[in-house]
């Protein structure tokens, strides 16, 4: 095993910035119930009440719009719930009549596709847009899948495989036009780009903690006013009663810290690591013939170069770049350890073969001109070994 260690999966997920660990662990004590009306109740309260506020911040929202969920998925589900029990009738079976059609796209997270899936499952119609060679979805293909019943869009605001950028506020424009309820997956994109909810006119909004530093178990849902929201956990009053369960306090605080941070980062982030990974793209494609950059040239989060090497197996590479202490992924971390081909890659037009020797590279923090370098210098030989080796290009 090699002694330098380059992690370059952050889009996987992010370690703790030493200022967020140093708030969590100073507020370790503060062990009250927050909804008990004690001294060591009300302590507790008031931090998680700061850090809601600091996460609308962060997205330029009300804090009175925000609730905590346990992250990402929980925070997609509960919106795709309330959107089922709004398109269905007392027993749960599909409106026959009115607004009762979902629309999202071809490669959102998996749990945006499998929640539209299920919703499809139970007999709603759900219409998943295709995209082009980069990603994007085609404005067109939105318009002439709107109609009068549609009920429910909901488009990712970045990849989190090749990077795209979505146009979310035409998207929303163009939802709300049509009278339907417009949601985004933010967690790529929240502490990567600006992201400002009443300047994308969404209706909800999902984010996560550990993909800005903070720590893991813990997410945000924004909703804006008079949006409908439903539970998807029942139980006690928590969060206005939109998210039963006894308050985590320490992630909360934690994920409090961490958009605290983010807000002032937001731009140098944006700056800092385009440079960095652009140097890694120039890099790559001078040294390595033959591949092929994946996602928008343009419109793509600053950290993410997603890339194809023919003949050569994505595993392999993974495990040969591990061993020389590099840290990358085949693409989400949630599809890890699937042996189909990432369906974000696929749905750009990308074949089966080429897709699996794809490498998401996914830059953050603490990475340096010199780790750049490093990975430079040393993929192209084990591109260079998995080709000579390999029966795909022989």
């Amino acid at each position: 095993m090699a002694e330098r260690r380059v992690y370059v999966d952050y889009n996987a997920t992010t370690p703790i910035k030493p200022a967020v660990k140093a708030a969590m662990i100073a507020d370790l004590d503060i062990y009250g119930n927050a909804s008990s009306m004690h001294a060591d109740g009300r302590l507790a309260h008031a931090r998680v009440e700061e850090s809601r506020r600091a996460v609308g911040k962060l997205l330029g929202a009300p804090s009175e719009c925000i609730i905590f969920t346990s992250g990402g998925s929980e925070s997609n589900n509960t919106v795709f719930q309330t959107m089922r029990r709004l398109a269905s009738d007392q027993n749960g079976t599909p409106l026959k009549d009115g607004r009762n059609e979902f629309i999202t796209t071809a490669v959102e997270h998996p749990c945006v596709l499998n929640s539209a899936s299920y919703l499809k499952s139970l007999g709603f119609k759900v219409t998943f847009l295709p995209v082009d060679e980069y990603g994007k979805i085609r404005i067109a293909d939105l318009k002439n899948a709107l109609s009068e019943k549609t009920l429910f869009v909901s488009v990712m605001m970045a990849n989190n495989e090749i990077g795209t950028i979505q146009d979310i506020k035409e998207i929303s424009r163009l939802v709300k036009a049509a009278g339907a309820w417009m949601h985004t997956d933010a967690v790529q994109a929240v502490g990567k780009v600006p992201v400002n909810v009443e300047d994308l006119g969404v209706d909800y909004l999902t984010m996560s903690a550990h993909k800005i530093y903070g720590p893991k178990g813990i997410g945000a849902l924004y909703f804006r006013k008079g949006a409908p929201l439903y539970p998807l956990i029942h139980g006690g009053h928590q969060e206005d009663g939109f998210r039963a369960g006894t308050y985590n306090n320490l992630g909360i605080l934690g994920f409090g810290k961490a958009a605290e941070i983010a807000v002032g980062e937001v731009e140098e982030y944006g700056r800092e690591l385009s440079a960095l990974r652009d140097r890694l793209r120039e890099g790559l494609l001078s040294a390595i013939p033959n591949i092929k950059i994946n996602g928008h040239p343009v419109d793509t989060l600053p950290n993410t170069l997603n890339v194809s090497f023919p003949g050569a197996e994505g595993e392999a590479i993974l495990l040969s770049m591990d061993i020389m202490g590099i840290e990358a992924s085949t693409g989400s971390a949630c599809a890890s350890g699937s042996l189909e081909p990432s369906h974000v890659l696929m749905a750009t037009g990308v074949e089966a073969e080429l897709a699996h020797g794809s490498i998401r590279f996914s830059l953050g923090w603490g990475i340096t001109n010199d780790d750049v370098e490093y990975i430079i210098e040393t993929v192209p030989p084990i591109i260079a070994r998995l080709r000579s080796m390999s029966t795909l290009t022989s």
